[in-house]
């Protein structure tokens, strides 16, 4: 298999580096720290411009029609530059979605708009209970005279704060009054009965919790036809993982490459760290991991249209082993920068944070070990 990059994917990480190492530094992430969206709406309004939240859009809604490589191309870029834009939320997930469970006079009023930039998009999937379990929703949707009921309790919504709209997952009502089909709404971010706390993430931006209570939306706040939108929601954060574990490695190669920068200008007892055997097989090992982390990414990436058995096999895979890889680079690079890594002057404390928050989004390495194990029988069944 060739995997080289063609021409317009190479073109594509050489503009996004570019731009990454241009406008991210220690200032711009100090200034963005203290902004109420968490990330620059200016900033959001140029990575529209430059066609990346087009990215993976189909081209009949203005979009560019490219797949889960390029996607990661822009993450690993963005895990170098510790980016806050809410890209994941709206670009990765939230126009996923509205793809894969969306009517079509609905996807045409949407897609273009998260093109454009002009529309911000947050997922409200997680609760308390849930323990990353996809399937585990108590939040309640009921049928109206004149559209839908909400009530329940999201957790960690990234940059719900920020989004125009809410993807809000929920459980219909039967007749009987049992539980029903997983659906998803749309939510105005000014619903009456819709409350919001946010809070700043580990590693930079924001996420919020969210509290419905009795609110009421209109017939066509439903997306799609109202048929159960579990298997389209895990196809999505499958492939969500895969952006996610690009992030990672990007991140992952930065703190390698500062780590290894400040053991060859470090003095002690007279000469460089670098020139210690031991610390040169700790960044030997470092180095590995990276590599690792970044093949196994890549595969997730490749496997993101696969059979929904494969492809969940490939997405946990990732996100377990780029978690434990994640772990030893970011301890490493803490413990060889000294006291100094875990201070606010040096940059290596806000990447270490970040692959931290890494590490329990949508489940940790635990759960998705669990949860590559349990699709192993129906990969076997596939084939």
């Amino acid at each position: 298999m060739d995997l080289t990059l063609s021409d317009e994917q190479r073109l594509l990480r050489e503009s996004v580096d570019r731009f990454i190492a241009e406008t991210y530094d220690a200032d711009h992430r100090r200034r963005i720290a203290s902004d109420p969206l968490g990330f620059s709406a200016g900033i959001w309004k140029q990575f529209a411009d430059l066609g990346w939240l087009a990215l993976p859009i189909d081209e009949a809604y203005g979009g560019l029609g490219a797949g889960a490589i390029e996607t990661g191309i822009i993450m690993e870029a963005f895990g170098r530059g510790l980016v806050t834009e809410p890209y994941l939320a709206t670009v990765v997930i939230g126009a996923a979605l509205i793809s894969e469970c969306a009517s079509e006079p609905q996807k045409q009023a949407i897609l273009p708009r998260i093109a454009d930039g002009s529309l911000v998009l947050a997922f409200a999937h997680s609760e308390r209970a849930a323990r990353f379990d996809l399937a585990h929703v108590d939040t309640s949707a009921k049928r109206t005279a004149d559209g839908w009921r909400l009530n329940g309790h999201k957790t960690a919504v990234l940059d719900g704060n920020a989004a125009g709209q809410i993807i809000v997952s929920a459980r219909t009502t039967n007749d009987d009054g049992t539980p029903g089909k997983l659906c998803l709404f749309l939510v105005p971010s000014g619903a009456a009965g819709l409350s919001l706390r946010d809070y700043s993430r580990l590693g930079g931006g924001r996420a919020c919790n969210l509290d419905l209570a009795d609110v009421s939306l209109p017939a066509d706040a439903l997306l799609g036809d109202g048929s159960d939108s579990l298997p389209k929601i895990e196809g999505v954060v499958d492939r969500a993982l895969a952006a996610l574990g690009s992030e990672a490695v990007g991140i992952m190669q930065i703190m390698l490459d500062m780590t290894l920068e400040y053991t060859k200008i470090r003095q002690q007892f007279g000469r460089p760290l670098a020139a210690n055997q031991v610390i040169r097989h700790r960044l030997a090992d470092m180095a590995m991991q990276c590599d690792e982390a970044r093949s196994i990414a890549l595969r997730a990436a490749l496997m993101a249209d696969a059979k929904p058995a494969d492809r969940g096999r490939a997405a946990s895979g990732a996100k377990a082993k780029i978690g434990k890889c994640a772990r030893f680079v970011a301890e490493q690079s803490v413990q060889l920068h000294g006291a100094m890594g875990v201070t606010e002057e040096l940059d290596i404390g806000s990447y270490f944070k970040r692959l931290l928050a890494f590490d329990t989004m949508f489940g940790g390495s635990a759960h998705h070990y669990r949860r590559h194990a349990a699709l192993g029988g129906r990969a076997s069944d596939q084939s």
